[in-house]
């Protein structure tokens, strides 16, 4: 599900980074600072996000904690792969995430001035049969430029579709491929939503490396998610007039977007490996550090943008909560390191036998 916000696009280009998933929310600063209709920031939203996202979370970890851990959602073999938040992952399931909010200082671009980004997102997604399923996403945001006004709205919504064509239980091995639709001109074009669509097909995968021999046995609660896919602009370009009549083309390059993630599953080792005596919450953690990144290949467009995302994930049996920093790869991808928290809910596992399995089942 798409959760994140990207960098600023590259070189000549201003506009098209499509996401690394839907995951990864496109952002255009200087698209999003010369929209006509502003209004004005009020510290207190900002505080009751934030407030509002730490007592969700809190509330989950009070509610849940003495849930057993993850049963069936995201397994291959004795491998439980959690839902990442910057990249997407490999598997097929009825999922929900209900909140996801991040918060990022993107650079300047050219006049525009730098930007705070603040994006809070709900995502669903649903199997049509075991192995293909559909997804659904809005995200609202808020904008606020250095020495400008605050803009507020909603993003141009998601749709995706995704099939899972291999499974290996034995080697803890999924591989799948989908395709992404960021739907142009739903959003507001005052957060920069862009009027043009953009299809991301893709290749997921997710590896555990439980397969490893005795002598490597810690290196065993391993794994590895990621994926690699090109995003495709509906436009070429668009062309803007001027109220002076001054004639700007804004081109839209294709993008190529990668990512995997790194982590190291907590519960594996417990469970799989070697008791170390972890007792709750700690032995339902999974570290996980994830990269992004996106790099313009055509249209006068070049360079790349990305971000690395250090964090941890506690994963229950109907419940998983996350969070990560995000730490900007150079500059043109941001200035300061942002966050991102997830609060995620295994529909599959909690509605099994209604809304949480496959509509059309063997």
């Amino acid at each position: 599900m798409r959760s994140h916000v990207e960098g600023p696009a590259m070189a000549s280009s201003s506009a098209v980074l499509a996401p690394v998933s839907r995951k990864l929310r496109r952002t255009t600063a200087a698209s999003c600072a010369q929209q006509a209709v502003c209004s004005s920031w009020h510290p207190s939203v900002s505080d009751a996000l934030s407030a509002a996202t730490v007592s969700i979370l809190l509330a989950a970890c009070t509610s849940l904690i003495a849930s057993s851990s993850a049963s069936a959602h995201g397994l291959a073999g004795k491998r439980f792969f959690p839902a990442t938040l910057a990249t997407d992952d490999p598997f097929v399931a009825d999922e929900l995430s209900l909140p996801t909010i991040s918060s990022r200082k993107l650079p300047a671009s050219g006049d525009e001035p730098a930007t705070r980004e603040t994006e809070s997102s709900v995502d669903v997604s649903k199997r049509i049969t075991e192995n293909l399923g559909i997804g659904f996403g809005a995200t609202y945001k808020q904008v606020r430029p250095e020495d400008g006004d605050t803009q507020r709205g909603f993003d141009n919504l998601a749709a995706s579709v995704k099939y899972k064509f291999y499974q290996s239980d034995e080697h803890e091995t999924i591989l799948s491929a989908g395709v992404d639709w960021d739907i142009g001109g739903s959003g507001s074009k005052r957060v920069g939503a862009e009027s043009f669509s953009t299809f991301t097909p893709t290749l997921f995968f997710g590896k555990g490396f439980g397969d490893l021999p005795v002598d490597m046995k810690y290196l065993r609660p391993l794994a590895l998610t990621g994926l690699v896919g090109v995003s495709i602009p509906s436009r070429a370009s668009t062309t803007t007039v001027s109220d002076e009549g001054d004639v700007s083309v804004e081109r839209h390059p294709h993008v190529l977007q990668a990512g995997f993630a790194v982590e190291y599953s907590l519960p594996y080792l417990q469970s799989y490996v070697q008791d170390v005596g972890l007792r709750d919450p700690f032995n339902r953690l999974i570290p996980v550090v994830e990269f992004a990144m996106s790099t313009a290949l055509d249209r006068d467009a070049s360079g790349t943008t990305g971000t690395v995302n250090p964090g941890i994930i506690w994963a229950g049996q109907y419940v998983q909560l996350a969070v990560e920093a995000v730490v900007p790869i150079n500059s043109r991808s941001g200035s300061r390191v942002g966050w991102i928290a997830k609060l995620h809910f295994f529909l599959d596992d909690l509605f099994p036998k209604t809304i949480g399995r496959p509509i059309f089942r063997n």
